[in-house]
């Protein structure tokens, strides 16, 4: 079985098998981790950072963790919300003047209902990269449906969407108002784009054996793994993290608010994730979905993942989350990986 190194409280075994068996697998490098009452009872990290295995993954190790930022940045807009400095009932027009699409409400934006889920052009990978472009080009849009109706995953528009409400309420882009008033907050080493110093901690992500992307996808790995993508602030799919970091941020939601003696939301707040915004068929995956204020809803829990594989899923009842991160990225069935943590995480709660 795969060597694994970090802490592990004895009850929870379960997951650091399941770890070490998808590192036997399907696995280059990867890490996972369960907070309960935002103490981590599992901080676990194996493998390596490159497919000829020459480099270990460390403990501070970070990676590119793709559609599980939408969490950080849906935390953002959630804490705005309860400061009161955001509005989602609001029209996106109060806070973005210009926004074409006047009958977008910020929870729309957040419920993936606004119906603006791609640009209507062509766009590049280094329009993506351009973020005055970026938004520039939505808020010239019209929505596809009518807003609030229906559930579309807005894969790529999600981050420049809230990202550019939250620059404008705040006055500070995304990602350094999470780095100040998130991350900074509670230690965690979790990053919107990636800063250069921290350039030699990264596990680049690695293609799918059957190549860099599937068909109809605008980004690769090969994208992924360059320095402007890196640079560049993309709050719906280029955070960097690990396990930890993502677990120790998210489980401010499990917490009702507070981890450690930091407060970031009262109780109310994190209920208010579970707003339900769309139940039925999303148009854009094409199965069915709950759209809660950011998250997808199961029961008393919300979670989402990245592209590949890497998932955190918090639990308000057991204050519990559980989060996975890892290099290599599998098309079809790369979350079969995360949900074995997940399951194991239950198993050890139950036992």
């Amino acid at each position: 079985m795969a060597a694994i190194q970090g802490t592990c409280d004895d009850r929870f075994g379960a997951v650091a098998d399941a770890l070490a068996a998808s590192l036997d697998a399907d696995d280059v490098g990867a890490s996972a981790a369960v907070h309960i009452d935002g103490e981590p009872v599992v901080d676990l990290w194996g493998g390596h950072l490159d497919t000829a295995r020459t480099l270990p993954w460390e403990r501070d190790t970070i990676t590119n963790v793709w559609s599980t930022t939408k969490t950080m940045t849906a935390l953002c807009a959630l804490i705005l919300a309860d400061r009161g400095d955001l509005d989602l009932d609001a029209p996106v027009t109060r806070y973005w003047p210009g926004f074409a699409a006047a009958d977008v409400r910020v929870r729309h934006l957040l419920g993936h209902t606004a119906g603006l889920p791609d640009w209507d052009d062509p766009i590049t990978v280094a329009d993506l990269c351009a973020w005055e472009s970026a938004t520039a080009r939505l808020a010239a849009q019209e929505p596809r449906w009518k807003p609030g109706t229906e559930g579309g995953y807005h894969s790529l528009t999600f981050g420049f969407l809230i990202g550019e409400v939250v620059r404008r309420a705040t006055g500070r882009p995304i990602g350094a108002f999470f780095a100040d008033e998130v991350a900074g907050p509670l230690g965690a080493d979790f990053h919107l784009g990636l800063p250069a110093e921290h350039e030699h901690r990264l596990a680049p992500p690695i293609a799918d054996p059957r190549g860099d992307r599937p068909e109809g996808f605008l980004v690769g790995v090969a994208d992924a793994n360059t320095p402007a993508w890196r640079r560049a602030e993309i709050p719906a799919v280029n955070g960097y993290g690990n396990a930890r970091s993502i677990g120790a941020v998210q489980s401010v939601l499990a917490c009702g608010g507070a981890v450690n003696g930091v407060r970031l939301l009262s109780e109310a707040g994190c209920e208010r994730v579970f707003e339900e915004q769309f139940r039925g068929e999303d148009r854009i995956l094409g199965m069915p979905i709950r759209w809660g204020l950011g998250y997808r809803l199961e029961g008393h829990t919300c979670s989402w993942g990245g592209w590949g594989g890497s998932l955190v899923l918090i639990d308000y009842d057991h204050r519990m989350t559980v989060a996975y991160a890892m290099n290599q990225i599998l098309w079809d069935d790369g979350y079969a990986r995360a949900l074995s943590i997940v399951l194991a995480a239950y198993e050890s709660l139950t036992a």
